[in-house]
């Protein structure tokens, strides 16, 4: 087909809509989100647990704002002053472990609340900016970082101290360094040699140098130089002993730019964006700082179990030689435990292959492996934490145990452990996953959201401490997202269900407990419309793998044969599920597929979140493996299962969905005979590190792993109709990815292909009529080639 024949004006479209007696159309779905109605966000409770706030928008603002709802008052939706919204900030605040009493900071000062007495004050009005405010032990004392130091108040005496001594730069009085050229030697050198008067007294001033040097060492206190580094993280031991710090070395990648042609001077200006995958990452070591001895040493990694594996994919590289070394790692910030005696680190291998929990011995430094968790494709999860920390980990109040989250059954569970014997513990387990797990107030609960009862639900549970049966606290199907309010007492619940866009609830925080909805932000034209309720099916993968999917089925006497996949983005993300989808646009679209006569598939291929380890791991080495072969067999599916023309499928996607789009079209053309591509990755080698390096290992290191997953190298293979949609301020996946593949089609001498370009717009984008624009053209791609003419 040429590409003259491949689209239809955009005006057909409105037509064909008419024809299908449809209310839908791309102009009306595609408005400001605001024409649906307001939706509440981000709610939290006031001290007094009488109180939930959250954002939401009930007077047309340009953004959301803060409101309000007194259970007092539950019919009244409130929204906040801004005088209102200042007094609810408190920042750095931190509590006592009785939640009696907590600190915070107001620009420099720092308060001091008594919860229980109903008393505030002000207890230091510093010269410069703090942070790192945190209660000590004792609870007596408290610290804070200010100036690169940290100090120490005390509440008793009211007196202060500093109790480290760090400073920029070098030793005063130390040895020259390498600024002293090669010139300057030689000729202090001949001049020393040559001149004996000249020589006798430099050395005797180098002994008296010396001289002076050994006294003043003897007599002086102890000061850190950080040379030109700047250390960050600094944190104190809740016992005061040991101080611990982070020097990063940042990465000296080249970063890219994206040009803007549309920026308001009317010159073209360059936005700076990531560099690409393969470059150096930044480097952590962790430093102590020993306040009894008066001394800083750092961390040891080289005595962790596995530090100098080698992965399995060299094998396919037998030609190179590789020699097993230190890898290099990241450090997360020290984990003190509660009395201080002890710390924990994180640290994970730069190859994402590895991640190690392991106590450290305060006194040198040295580490000792509590949890090892191997990955030959890489290490992530729920609760797993990125490079620098992060993620759940820490210790319970007997400074005994610590808690973690690891995927070692092939599902994200948490664990404790017993840091005195090493025992490890499962707190939960089976064919499911935990997200956001925290301790009660009064430190024998564990609060948790899991997917047990389906990978498609959230719901909230409570469980023993130590583990036991988990309670559940929800009864809504959906997602249930939770504020707890302080006492404990009542749930606020922000829930949605798959065509029911999220609304406030408020529950007791009980067993069988009944939600009372709070919210109904639906607008009247919104509700109008009877959005469908997708069912979500399975069908078989080519492999065995039973593969989740959202079917939306048209009416029997609207049919016309033809079928249209969705592929989501992110490539680890769930959307095979019974909430409201981050993709409501998609979601809407759908509908008027579905009206015009379409079956629609939208699947949870190989690489999803909420299906565990195996699932999410499923495309290492290959993108355009086992999540191309899922969208195959779902097409197998539809045409099996759902009375769908073989010769009538369409695939389209954006980011993650749209390289799909493209490796489909490549790949399967006998399959897919359109396709449109949106903001899609076209080579992996030109995309970012942190992602990209988790699944295909560093171009330079695995490059059969980029060439067989990046489309550009497939094109040849294009036969069907292909739709190119991309925005040219895209700072995540550049414009440049789609410019490259261009060049490529019109070497190759394609001609069945169409590119829409966006000047205003990046990754994700804002204006209503550039959705508008690109769903038009998307929706007559689809009925221009694959309804029946």
């Amino acid at each position: 087909m040429k590409r003259k024949l491949l689209f239809l004006p955009l005006l057909c479209i409105v037509f064909i809509q008419t024809l299908a007696q449809t209310p839908l159309s791309v102009d009306y779905i595609m408005r400001d989100p605001k024409w649906m109605g307001t939706f509440p966000s981000s709610a939290f409770w006031s001290e007094d647990s009488q109180t939930i706030y959250f954002r939401y928008n009930l007077q047309n603002d340009p953004a959301d704002s803060l409101y309000k709802i007194d259970l007092n008052l539950p019919k009244q939706i409130q929204k906040v002053s801004w005088t209102e919204q200042k007094s609810l900030t408190r920042n750095q605040e931190t509590f006592t472990r009785d939640y009696q009493k907590r600190i915070y900071t107001k620009g420099n000062t720092i308060v001091l609340e008594d919860l229980k007495k109903k008393t505030t004050s002000s207890i230091l009005e510093w010269i410069a900016p703090i942070s790192n405010l945190q209660w000590m032990a004792s609870e007596q004392r408290f610290s804070f970082v200010s100036q690169g130091n940290i100090f120490v108040f005390d509440l008793a005496s009211k007196s202060l101290k500093k109790v480290t001594k760090i400073t920029s730069g070098a030793k005063p009085n130390g040895p020259r360094g390498a600024s002293e050229s090669t010139s300057e030697n030689f000729l202090e050198s001949e001049n020393l040699a040559l001149l004996q008067v000249v020589r006798e007294r430099k050395e005797a001033q180098q002994q008296s140098r010396a001289y002076r040097e050994s006294i003043r060492e003897i007599n002086s206190e102890f000061i850190f130089y950080t040379g030109d580094r700047t250390p960050s993280n600094l944190q104190l031991s809740p016992d005061g002993s040991y101080a611990s710090f982070t020097f990063f070395t940042p990465a000296t990648n080249k970063s890219t730019k994206v040009p803007d042609y549309t920026v308001a001077s009317g010159y073209t200006e360059d936005l700076n964006a990531r560099p690409k995958v393969g470059t150096s990452p930044s480097k952590s070591e962790i430093g102590i700082y020993d306040l009894q001895r008066d001394t800083v040493y750092f961390v040891s990694v080289e005595d962790l179990p596995g530090i100098k594996d080698l992965t399995d994919y060299v094998k396919d590289y037998p030609e190179k030689t590789w020699e097993p070394k230190v890898r290099e790692v990241s450090l997360s910030p020290l984990y003190f435990s509660p009395d201080g005696k002890k710390a924990i680190i994180q640290a994970k291998s730069f190859d994402n292959k590895d991640r190690w929990i392991a106590a450290v011995d305060l006194t040198t430094g040295k580490l000792q492996t509590l949890d090892r968790q191997r990955d030959e494709a890489w290490i992530a999860g729920p609760g797993i934490g990125w490079a620098f920390g992060g993620g759940t980990l820490g210790w319970l109040p007997d400074s005994k145990h610590i808690y973690f989250q690891s995927e070692e059954s092939g599902y994200s569970h948490l664990y404790l452990l017993d840091v005195t014997t090493g025992q490890k513990k499962a707190l939960t387990q089976g064919k499911f996953e935990v997200f956001d797990p925290f301790l009660s107030k009064d430190k024998k609960w564990w609060y948790l959201t899991t997917s047990e009862v389906d990978p498609g639900e959230r719901h909230f549970y409570k469980m023993p401490l130590f583990g036991g049966k988990m309670e559940k606290l929800t009864t809504l199907t959906g997602n249930n997202e939770m504020s707890l309010s302080p006492d404990e007492k009542k749930l606020a619940i922000i829930y949605s269900y798959s065509n029911k866009p999220a609304e406030l609830f408020v529950q007791t925080n009980q067993v069988g407990a009944s939600p009372t909805q709070l919210t109904d932000g639906q607008s009247e034209e919104f509700k109008s419309y009877p959005w469908l309720d997708p069912q979500i099916v399975k069908f078989k993968a080519q492999d065995g793998a039973d593969v989740p999917a959202r079917l939306y089925s048209p009416d029997p006497s609207k049919k016309n044969g033809a079928a249209v996949i969705f592929v989501h983005g992110a490539g680890y993300l769930q959307n095979v599920h019974k909430w409201w989808s981050s993709y409501f646009r998609e979601y809407m679209f759908h509908n008027l597929l579905t009206d015009l006569g379409y079956t629609v598939l939208d699947i949870d291929y190989r690489a999803s979140a909420g299906y565990g380890r195996d699932w999410r791991t499923g495309i290492y080495r290959h993108m355009g493996g086992k999540d191309l072969s899922d969208q195959v067999d779902g097409a197998k599916y539809l045409v099996e299962q759902q009375g769908v023309d073989p010769s009538r499928i369409g695939i389209y996607g954006g980011s993650y969905g749209g390289f799909i789009t493209l490796m489909a079209l490549f790949n399967h053309s006998d399959v897919f005979k359109s396709g449109a591509a949106l903001r899609s990755v076209t080579d992996w080698a030109h995309y970012n590190h942190g992602y990209t390096a988790n699944i295909l290992n560093t171009p330079e290191e695995d490059p059969i792993a980029y060439r067989r997953s990046s489309p550009i190298y497939f094109a040849e293979g294009l036969k069907g109709n292909l739709l190119i949609a991309h925005g040219m301020l895209d700072v995540n996946v550049h414009f440049q990815d789609v410019v490259r593949l261009a060049q490529r089609l019109i070497e190759l001498g394609k001609d069945n292909w169409e590119m829409a370009v966006y000047p205003v717009e990046d990754h994700g984008f804002v204006e209503p009529s550039s959705w508008t624009d690109e769903y038009k053209r998307i929706l007559n791609l689809f009925n221009s080639t694959l309804l029946e003419n």
